[in-house]
């Protein structure tokens, strides 16, 4: 028995009334917690995170997701054939507008149904790609791999052997559709359904193609080498039009979209095209100034800390943060500093630093006066 696959906002622990917004970010979140690229070799990780981008898939599209509340998981299953979602009784809902017509004269509109032999835009395909900070920074290329249906090159996507042709339903005629009409109380209804003859296909093949047993499509996996842009952020998504599945009937290809996963920095972290980090700085540099050695995602540069420095001061360094996703500009780094204290301190350590306190005395500390004088 096939397992039973988990309800798609279960998946993304969402409930049923969530925004696109929200959509997105229980994505976001979880497709990076369950990343493969940092959970090496946990192949629990690697399962939920397949399952996270197929869920995603789904409610991300908006007619998708709308199959998916009226009729679930079978609502967009392309292996659930044609008219399953008619019901037990074999009515198609979709077809009141047929019936309502033959009524008051085609007052609620006929719906008609699109022609299964028309040309068809192949599916867009999502994957997701970690990178380092630098990276997302600088921008990169990574290699990415694609497993995606191609039109069969032995028999064109015709799905026939070569040398063969399909036959035109003589049900349906190449609609794909045939009319059915039941007798009720209220008189005889007319309405429109999935030819049971060919399947909805509007053709029947004799002989299917030996490679792709009919279908007129081969999977294969395909590494493209994709180009990151400079600045790109984590949780966005990159287009690469054609690199999709393969579209039927002579339709064009779907897109390939890819969005980045950005691994967290051990210094730096990101708002906007800013850089943030902390930097540790002694007593003494903060009491006396100092020149010192900042890490940026360029390289180390120098700066001047000023005498008397506070701890919780933050400095900026123009031009040294994310490049603009435009080409534009760069953002700017900023850099917060705070005192860290020594620790284990020596006998004459201790005897100076006595010192140089009783030195100093309380005058020279202003936000100490005022909080411990506080009278209300």
């Amino acid at each position: 028995m096939a397992e039973q696959k988990r309800d798609y906002y279960e998946v993304l622990g969402i409930s049923r009334g969530a925004s696109e917004d929200e959509i997105k970010k229980a994505y976001r979140k979880l497709a990076k917690a369950n990343h493969p690229d940092l959970n090496p070799g946990d192949k629990a990780a690697e399962a939920r995170f397949k399952e996270i981008n197929e869920a995603y898939e789904v409610l991300s599209d908006a007619d998708k997701k709308a199959r998916y509340d009226q009729y679930g998981h079978a609502g967009v299953d392309p292996n659930f054939g044609a008219g399953g979602f008619g019901g037990a009784s074999g009515f198609d809902f979709g077809d009141l507008g047929d019936i309502f017509g033959s009524f008051f004269g085609g007052g609620f509109g006929s719906q008609r149904r699109a022609n299964p032999n028309a040309p068809q835009r192949g599916e867009s395909i999502r994957q997701s790609v970690a990178i380092t900070f630098e990276e997302a920074a600088f921008g990169c290329e990574k290699a990415v791999a694609v497993d995606r249906y191609e039109v069969c090159e032995t028999c064109k996507g015709s799905g026939c052997e070569p040398g063969t042709t399909p036959e035109i339903c003589p049900d349906c005629h190449g609609t794909g559709t045939v009319q059915v009409r039941k007798q009720t109380p209220l008189g005889v209804f007319a309405s429109t359904g999935p030819c049971s003859r060919c399947g909805g296909k509007g053709r029947i093949i004799h002989q299917p193609c030996k490679d792709c047993y009919g279908t007129g499509m081969i999977r294969r996996r395909h590494t493209i080498e994709t180009k990151i842009p400079a600045g790109i952020d984590d949780g966005q998504t990159i287009s690469i039009r054609g690199q999709g599945h393969a579209g039927k009937n002579g339709g064009p290809s779907g897109d390939l979209l890819i969005t980045i996963t950005v691994k967290p920095h051990e210094l730096f972290r990101r708002e906007g095209n800013s850089v943030l980090c902390e930097a540790p700085i002694t007593f003494a540099q903060a009491v006396l100034g100092a020149e010192l050695e900042i890490p940026t995602i360029d390289g180390k540069v120098k700066y001047t800390l000023p005498e008397g420095t506070q701890t919780g001061t933050t400095f900026r360094l123009k031009g040294k943060g994310i490049p603009a996703l435009n080409g534009r500009g760069r953002g700017d780094q900023y850099v917060t500093v705070y005192i860290e204290t020594p620790r284990n301190l020596n006998k004459a350590q201790k005897e100076a630093l006595i010192k140089f306190a009783e030195a100093v005395g309380d005058n020279n500390y202003e936000e100490r006066k005022k909080f411990f004088k506080f009278k209300k």
